[in-house]
């Protein structure tokens, strides 16, 4: 528990309803296993609520309920729409949403067994999301860049994760990134965070997308490296043919944004292990399955 980390109990989200939404009020509430940054319950069948927990400011929420129903009629699967909005008060000095419910298992719970479909899925998903953004769009210094603007990120995790055995070609694969060519095109919707706990999988294949608070407006490569952190071993070429519209130096930054993502995911995997908060054990053997696919290539 830290000083930013508040209570979240079931007592307290439906005393929230009671005062800010009373007509939702009295809908079944169960907590949704895991989360960090925002901790989600249940609501009825078709609902959810979402409350600010670990993230230090309320961007995130605001972000995706700005842009969410912007976005959400153009894309091609379920994703997460905001109905109502919860204002921080005396009783939850935090911002909470009510969403809709996105129905299916998060693929760090569940597996892709349709490796073409889930890949073709995945292609049409991003070349949706993947257009021009307005101008007011936001935009993140960590997310949407070039790789070389992640340097010391990849430092970070390279040194605390990066396996003896496969670190030479961990490091040349990041150095391949970095000196790829700059996105060039206008900047792009960029969902910024696809990681197998943010996706979600019914009859082996994809079947939503959650949690879009770090949306951008960036490079698409951020997302194309979900062809290696997310689809099995041998569908990143299946995916890119899909996609149709990334070429070699999207596909170097991507790999090299993957290859990032993929330490990420064991050192989270790795303080798991250690008992740490924000852990997740089962990331580990994940981002190390990740790590193998994108050392394999296209």
């Amino acid at each position: 528990m830290t000083d930013s980390e508040s209570v979240i109990t079931a007592d307290l989200v439906r005393d929230l309803l009671r005062e800010q939404h009373p007509d939702l009020a009295e809908l079944a509430l169960r907590e949704v296993a895991g989360g960090w940054g925002n901790q989600m319950w249940r609501l009825g069948d078709e609902l959810a609520v979402r409350l600010q927990r670990m993230d230090p400011t309320p961007d995130p929420q605001l972000k995706e309920r700005r842009w969410l129903p912007v976005l959400a009629p153009r894309l091609p699967l379920p994703v997460p729409t905001p109905v109502r909005c919860g204002e921080p008060s005396a009783r939850f000095p935090k911002h909470w949403t009510v969403m809709t419910w996105v129905p299916g298992e998060p693929l760090d719970h569940g597996a892709i067994s349709r490796d073409d479909h889930a890949a073709d899925t995945l292609a049409g998903f991003l070349r949706a999301l993947h257009v021009q953004a307005p101008a007011q769009a936001p935009t993140a210094e960590d997310r949407g860049a070039h790789p070389r603007s992640c340097a010391d990120g990849f430092e970070r995790f390279f040194q605390a994760a990066a396996p003896d055995d496969v670190a030479a070609d961990v490091r040349a694969v990041w150095d391949d990134a970095v000196a790829a060519r700059a996105w060039e095109g206008p900047p792009v919707w960029v969902h910024g965070d696809l990681h197998p706990a943010n996706v979600l999988v019914s009859e082996g294949t994809l079947s939503g997308v959650v949690d879009f608070g770090d949306m951008c407006a960036g490079d698409p490569a951020w997302d194309l490296a979900a062809a290696w952190v997310l689809l099995p071993a041998g569908a990143a070429a299946r995916f890119f043919e899909a996609y149709a519209h990334a070429d070699e130096e999207a596909i170097r930054r991507a790999r090299g944004l993957a290859a990032l993502k993929s330490l990420f995911l064991m050192l989270m995997g790795r303080n798991g292990d250690r008992g740490l908060p924000g852990g997740k054990p089962h990331w580990g053997p994940a981002g190390r399955a990740a790590l193998d696919r994108v050392l394999k290539g296209v």
